[in-house]
């Protein structure tokens, strides 16, 4: 069976409940082009001559997710045409800057069984991926070396413990843009209007969260959407195979806050379980870590919150104290606008909850002056426009992904900025997609 995105797995886990009302996104035969603007993009070496040769296009991409193993990793055949890609943009006379906005590296879609670092250090798994997806590295080298383009590293969720120095060891000289453990935001030089981050700051299962498992796994930063990636992954590689036994089952009988929130987080771990079972028992200690902090290897019962008796107090063993630190979570992460818990559990699997962050952090939020945001995460490629609180117009894309198999949207997709400068052309947001024969297809565009 073909390859999911784990993460998009929340989707099914928590029954999504409707996106925020007047914020639908637009995508292919509903998203309508902006007709004040007909930018002509090609990646060819004559350049563009709307913008005189200039070196003025910004070009955003994310969720790569090289891996270790291809026989599990999730990007093996577009690594050519991503190889291709990236030797095209070395050789464009119009681009500045090359901005990876996180996932780069995948620590998390690792099978359960599998010791991710195989008794080594994260450095030395770092550099196997790097091994194993060399030619993609060296065309990010090349690109780096040449001094041409600016290449920018902002980190993902998938390789949020991924070091600074990890990665300058497989891309020297690079720049990365870090404000926290396991995040990163990034404005172009000159342009304070325009902010580019992966968007799992706002993603309950998947932000940093350096509090939960202070006392299992001191330092550690990773998030219950790792767990769950793991586990998924396992049923991914088994086939889907039929549950090896039944889910204990927990039941809401006190209405206190807390134990609602823990029967939805309850919900959601015994959603994924069933829409993704694996051949191991409930109890056994499937999943190796030696990661991040993490020493012991566990079961999908340490994972799912429980209850001793029928009817009793909803217990939770690893992220026991995930709830009632969500607000300290996002203080730690710098989220600007804070989420109520009860909206960051049910929508986290929600790819226009995310895409609504957009509105909520920047565009609605007073003491932002971005006007134009760029995300990854989700895997669903879009444009959307909106007005801010001054009444000025907006833009946010979502620049998609590279994985091989990618449900319901295209891979290989791209976003280009063209910031207003001498020549004509307004600032400007693009969408694209990418074919391996090396053909350019533009999916929307919006400017201001």
């Amino acid at each position: 069976m073909k390859k999911v995105f784990v993460l998009l797995l929340l989707t099914i886990i928590l029954s999504v409940s409707p996106s925020r009302p007047g914020y639908a996104p637009a995508y292919g035969a509903d998203a309508k082009e902006d007709a004040s603007f007909k930018e002509v993009f090609t990646l060819g070496s004559r350049g563009i001559s709307e913008i005189d040769n200039e070196r003025k296009l910004i070009i955003f991409i994310s969720d790569i997710h090289l891996g270790a193993d291809d026989s599990y990793s999730e990007i093996n055949k577009n690594r050519e045409p991503l190889v291709k890609f990236l030797e095209q943009i070395r050789k464009a006379p119009n681009i500045k800057e090359l901005v990876i906005g996180g996932d780069l590296i995948d620590l998390w879609f690792v099978p359960s069984s599998t010791e991710t670092f195989k008794g080594k250090t994260q450095n030395d798994f770092v550099r196997v991926v790097a091994k194993n997806n060399k030619h993609v590295i060296t065309a990010f080298n090349n690109i780096i070396r040449d001094g041409k383009i600016k290449v920018t590293y902002i980190p993902g969720n998938h390789d949020l413990t991924v070091t600074a120095e990890d990665i300058e060891s497989i891309l020297p000289g690079i720049d990365q843009q870090r404000d926290v453990q396991g995040l990163g935001s990034y404005s172009p030089e000159g342009h304070p209007e325009i902010i580019m981050e992966h968007g799992h700051r706002y993603n309950f299962f998947c932000a940093p969260d350096p509090i939960s498992n202070r006392d299992i796994a001191p330092g550690s930063i990773l998030p219950p959407g790792y767990f769950f990636t793991r586990i998924a992954t396992t049923s991914v590689v088994e086939g889907f195979p039929e549950a090896a036994g039944k889910i204990p089952e927990v039941t809401l009988i006190s209405y206190g806050e807390e134990q609602i929130f823990a029967y939805i987080y309850w919900k959601a771990w015994y959603g994924l379980m069933t829409d993704f079972p694996v051949n191991e028992g409930f109890d056994e200690k499937i999943i190796k870590t030696n990661i991040d902090g993490f020493t012991e290897n566990y079961s999908i019962s340490d994972l799912m919150p429980y209850q001793l008796s029928a009817g009793g107090y909803i217990n939770i063993k690893l992220y026991k104290k995930i709830l009632g630190t969500w607000d300290e979570r996002q203080a730690l992460n710098r989220v600007f606008v804070k989420i109520p818990l009860k909206e960051a559990i049910m929508e986290a699997g929600s790819g226009t909850e995310t895409d609504a962050q957009a509105e909520v952090q920047y565009f609605k939020n007073p003491d932002s002056d971005k006007r134009i945001v760029v995300f990854g995460h989700t895997h669903e490629p879009r444009i959307i426009a909106s007005q801010n609180l001054r009444g000025q117009k907006t833009i946010y894309a979502n620049s998609g992904t590279w994985i091989d198999q990618n449900p319901k949207f295209p891979t290989m997709t791209f976003v280009v900025i063209t910031p207003q400068g001498n020549s004509s052309l307004p600032l400007s947001l693009s969408l694209y997609h990418y074919s391996p024969d090396g053909t350019i297809t533009k999916i929307d565009t919006r400017s201001l």
